[in-house]
């Protein structure tokens, strides 16, 4: 039980497939605050986005890289007060601390887990704008009031994070929960994915460069902020080479969620090679799972893709709601 679920009692439903008013513990995302006089210039110089856009009503989808330009980690960055926040897999939490942190050295900046500290409710339907007053009306957008902030996220229906202290928190929590359906963090997942919204989990690290999980076309990537960890190599696959692989949306027809970094094959890649792997999964109200999943183009235009092996359950590839960019010849 989460210490959200302990304050206020509500736990998920069961065999809920799609409810029209769901509100969703959000306490398996991890936070790390960071302040300081010299925040920003620091995490500008780690960052593919640029920070300097963040701001009290604006929040911005991000990642950092290896000096490879693979990513090791994909967060929302947004503001509260004069610091800013990174939201990310809690499991990614401890690593992203050490890593970044090891960047520091005079910096005047602090990093903190303020995951306890600050908890988080997700809030989506048409149902959510109506229930939390003065709520954002862009995707991206966030205000703050009375300790809690509320971010809008894009999504195929409203959809908001709300994130405060514990007492504020919970006591928001309760009144809503009597009106929407409480969800686990699959539901959740499966927003994201329909959003086309990617995840660096454990065992996808360094698998991808930002443009591979189309970071470009969901502003995650700035290629005029200057220099960064990983900037030359990420800069070179836009302006000079030829993108290979990107993120689809996919249905698989299988008993369970496949993991992320879950290899994809394909009879079109005459290597016997893998011809991607999936970034995240979650059970789908039409039955199966929906994922996102990095692919070879080629492969994917072939439209034979098979999970975990060649003759693996198949893939059907579902719309973005995103337009790809052309990938030249």
């Amino acid at each position: 039980m989460t210490k959200l679920q302990e304050q206020t009692g509500h736990q998920p439903g069961a065999d809920i497939a799609f409810p029209d008013c769901a509100i969703t513990d959000l306490s398996h995302f991890g936070l790390i605050k960071l302040s300081g006089a010299d925040t920003r210039t620091f995490l500008q110089g780690q960052v593919t986005n640029d920070v300097n856009e963040v701001t009290a009503t604006h929040a911005q989808i991000n990642s950092y890289c290896s000096p490879k330009g693979r990513m090791l980690g994909s967060f929302w960055l947004f503001q509260r007060d004069d610091d800013l926040y990174m939201q990310l897999p809690k499991e990614r939490l401890d690593p992203t601390l050490k890593r970044i942190g090891m960047f520091v050295l005079r910096s005047a900046v602090t990093l903190s887990d303020e995951s306890d500290a600050l908890l988080r409710f997700g809030l989506a339907g048409e149902c959510s704008a109506k229930m939390l007053q003065n709520a954002p009306e862009q995707p991206w957008a966030t205000h703050t009031e009375a300790e809690i902030t509320m971010m809008r996220l894009p999504g195929d229906r409203p959809r908001f994070e709300v994130i405060g202290p514990a007492d504020a928190i919970a006591a928001l929590w309760t009144g809503v929960a009597e009106k929407a359906t409480v969800t686990d963090p699959g539901f959740w997942t499966l927003m994201d994915i329909r959003a086309g919204l990617p995840t660096v989990f454990d065992e996808t690290i360094e698998a991808f460069v930002p443009q591979m999980a189309n970071l470009q076309l969901i502003g995650g990537v700035n290629f005029k902020k200057g220099c960064y960890t990983g900037q030359e190599v990420v800069a070179r696959m836009q302006y000079l080479g030829k993108l290979k692989r990107r993120m689809y949306r996919a249905r698989l027809d299988v008993a369970s969620a496949p993991a992320p970094g879950t290899e994809i094959f394909s009879p079109s890649n005459d290597s016997g090679q893998s011809t991607g792997r999936v970034v995240d999964a979650a059970a789908s109200p039409d039955g199966g799972f929906e994922a996102l999943v990095v692919l070879q183009i080629s492969s994917a235009e072939s439209g034979d893709l098979h999970l975990g092996a060649a003759d693996g359950a198949a893939l059907e590839l579902l719309p973005l709601p995103y337009a790809f960019e052309a990938t030249g010849d």
